[in-house]
């Protein structure tokens, strides 16, 4: 495996260890709908601000959500859509599995 193989696999990964939260699911599913900043999510969560926070920057930083700035709050959207596909495709399996 050349060094290129293995940097996008390794980033792959990265994808899949953001993803492997409910907390942080449940904030892409949202985000999938609409923007929304920590506040909205926090409420969302069910967690504290700094929870949410660290969730979202997990996210941001694997490149699943983005992030822009309207005045003194920022709010967060999904940058990568796709992953909805592979989720719905999770919940298929897992109910023809019968989970």
């Amino acid at each position: 495996m050349n060094n290129s193989d293995r940097e996008r696999l390794e980033r792959e990964a990265a994808v899949f260890k953001a993803l492997g939260h409910a907390s942080r699911l449940l904030i892409v599913r949202r985000l999938a709908v609409d923007s929304h900043n920590v506040s909205e999510l926090t409420h969302l969560v069910g967690a504290d601000v700094s929870t949410v926070s660290r969730h979202l920057s997990v996210l941001k930083q694997a490149g699943i959500v983005g992030s822009s700035k309207h005045g003194s709050a920022v709010n967060y959207s999904l940058r990568v859509p796709c992953v909805l596909e592979f989720l719905d495709c999770v919940d298929r399996v897992l109910a023809s599995a019968g989970r």
